[in-house]
């Protein structure tokens, strides 16, 4: 049984960028108004699952000898994306009274950098309906919000050994990086592990860490704090249970296609599709009342709604929440595609102005988000994106068998998104739920079973 299956730490260390920094590098990092809302956010954790060669390989291969290729290429990452090996810092002044959280890239042991085993092979990840509650395990730092960067690392990496696979998970501090920008650091840590000269390694993408800054505004933000007993708000982690779908490319296009023939338009792109089919089907399940309002959160990047826009490869936490409002009742008299059209109108309408309008007027009253004042019921979250090229690291293994997150930054109703393996547009949905109930009514619902590919999970 995978309940009594527990996760063995067998060693930790910490991993240091490979070369001494630059005097440049080794400047306070300073956090911008995307990211300094953030300090009550917990970490994020993603990884990836690989199997381990096959028998006809397997005599060559050595852990000890990976986890040292491992160590030694993420200390030449660490030269390109040296702010993860830092730490936070608080610096306080009484007159005038200043309050400034910054990026210390210098004074801190590293990443920490975690190996252990679980007596557990592939399939029991895989196989259960829900996912086990053993991949909690897999990652560091489960408790972690992002203010405990001042004394908890900004990433911590674990690889756990199973029977036939290895786990390769991460926990990043949110205030310095978000999905995009973790997939980047995997990319590249990906792309030097399987190179033959990692001492003096170049990357493809090399990460852009000059900060955005709004025209006319201070780089260095002062909060309007004197302790951080006057912001810090832990939300204990619910109790939840977490299934995976699998959307086909087949499965997608129609969806897209029902969503923008009933809306008349071309304008509904494929992942609005599919979030607006969940938004429906949950609030459905949910049985609410019909005069409820419930909306649908996407985090967005805001990198090419800035204009001018920031790079792909800028490094960092620029995101913002938008959200499609809609009445129960509304929701459910209309179709797929009126659903689909209030996701994609929320976005669109969500321009280099309004970010600006936004930054603009939280640096005249900053605040730190308290999760506990904006949770709701009513609501979905969606997080991730299928976008990211999960699979395309592959530390030496081959393509990743799944891709699978821990427990954070998780309730009832999140929606995690992930690209589908085989790729060409498919897309893997991770489901929470508080209730067993819940998760049952979703496979019985018949707008559900008609979109999957196949209503199996895997």
């Amino acid at each position: 049984m995978m309940s009594s299956k527990s996760v063995k730490r067998i060693s930790e260390c910490f991993i240091k960028s490979l070369h001494d920094l630059s005097p440049e590098a080794k400047q306070p990092f300073h956090f911008t108004p995307f990211e300094l809302p953030c300090l009550n956010i917990s970490y994020s954790q993603k990884g990836l699952l690989f199997a381990k060669p096959p028998p006809s390989e397997s005599q060559d291969f050595s852990i000890t000898a990976y986890l040292d290729d491992l160590r030694r290429s993420l200390s030449a990452t660490l030269d390109h994306f040296y702010p993860v090996a830092g730490r936070l810092v608080t610096k306080k002044e009484e007159n005038p009274a200043s309050y400034v959280v910054y990026l210390d890239p210098e004074n801190s042991p590293g990443v920490k950098f975690i190996y252990a085993t679980v007596d557990a092979t592939i399939l029991d990840i895989l196989q259960p309906a829900d996912v086990p509650v053993v991949v909690r395990s897999f990652f560091d730092l489960n408790n972690a919000i992002s203010h405990d960067g001042h004394t908890l690392p900004l990433l911590s990496i674990q690889v756990t050994e199973l029977v036939d696979g290895i786990f390769i998970g991460g926990s990043i501090n949110h205030m310095v990086a978000d999905g995009t920008s973790f997939w980047h650091f995997m990319g590249a840590w990906s792309e030097i592990f399987k190179s033959k000269e990692q001492s003096r390694c170049s990357i493809s993408r090399p990460p852009v860490l000059k900060r955005w800054l709004l025209d006319g505004s201070d780089p260095i933000i002062n909060l309007p704090y004197t302790h951080h007993d006057q912001f810090i708000d832990r939300l204990e982690v619910p109790t939840f249970t977490e299934r995976f779908f699998h959307f086909s490319s087949a499965s997608i296009s129609k969806l897209k296609a029902k969503a923008n023939s009933e809306c008349n338009t071309t304008k509904i792109s494929s992942l609005q599709a599919v979030i607006a089919l969940l938004w429906r089907i949950v609030t459905r399940i949910r049985r609410l009342p019909e005069d409820d309002e419930t909306n649908c959160r996407l985090m967005i990047s805001n990198r090419r709604r800035l204009n001018p826009p920031l790079s792909d490869d800028y490094f960092g936490n620029p995101i913002s929440v938008v959200k499609g409002k809609a009445t129960v009742g509304e929701l459910m008299a209309n179709g797929l595609g009126w659903a689909a059209f209030r996701l994609h109108e929320a976005v669109i309408n969500y321009t280099d102005t309004s970010v600006k309008e936004s930054v603009e007027s939280w640096i005249k009253s900053p605040f730190i988000i308290k999760l506990s004042e904006i949770m709701d019921r009513n609501f979905i979250h969606v997080g991730s994106s299928p976008r990211f090229d999960m699979y395309g690291c592959e530390f030496g293994l081959g393509k990743a068998v799944a891709a699978r997150s821990g427990w954070l930054n998780k309730d009832d109703g999140k929606i995690t998104m992930y690209p589908g393996r085989e790729g060409g547009g498919s897309m893997d949905v991770e489901l929470c739920f508080a209730s067993s109930q819940h998760m049952m009514d979703l496979e019985c619902d018949e707008e559900f079973i008609d979109a999957l590919s196949k209503n199996v999970k895997y």
